[in-house]
């Protein structure tokens, strides 16, 4: 994964990631269209495809809804670096099969417009434009192989037909 990077705060909420006013619908591509919205009203003007989100403490706390990794899945977004997730966040975001890291450093050091790129069998982002490097934590075997298959309900349709 490679991509430009868009910083956000600590504590972003899924109101922020995917507004309420937005959650009527179920079509990725509406979701994406509002993705960061309340956060940054010109960030689906500016991200392309492969971008990444650099983020402080917390990342996706407030509601349990799905729709927010969905929504960011769906911009196009290649990952999201944070010091830390809210654990609802993390588990959505798995099982849609977002790629997500906590590195409390990268998301420190790593400035917006930064070209990063996400070495994930080092364990290691590498950040282009400042030539750091910084590391993070692999997820097990299984949660690697439910994101490389675009999330939980693939990975279990894969092991069914095994």
């Amino acid at each position: 994964m490679r991509g430009k990077c868009w910083k956000f705060w600590d504590n972003i909420n899924t109101d922020e990631i995917i507004p309420a006013r937005y959650l009527n619908t179920t079509d990725t591509k509406e979701l994406a269209a509002h993705c960061m919205e309340d956060a940054d009203p010109d960030f689906m003007k500016k991200a392309q495809k492969g971008d990444v989100i650099v983020a402080g403490d917390n990342f996706g706390c407030g509601s349990s809804r799905e729709h927010a990794p969905i929504a960011i899945k769906a911009a196009g977004i290649s990952g999201v670096i944070a010091k830390s997730f809210a654990r609802i966040f993390f588990r959505n975001a798995i099982n849609i099969g977002l790629p997500i890291f906590e590195s409390p450093e990268a998301a420190e050091q790593i400035q917006e417009g930064d070209e990063v790129e996400i070495d994930l069998a080092h364990a290691e982002i590498i950040d282009h434009t400042s030539k750091k490097r910084f590391r993070f934590e692999p997820f097990p075997q299984e949660m690697q192989e439910i994101i490389q298959v675009g999330g939980l309900m693939n990975f279990v349709k894969k092991r069914r037909e095994q």
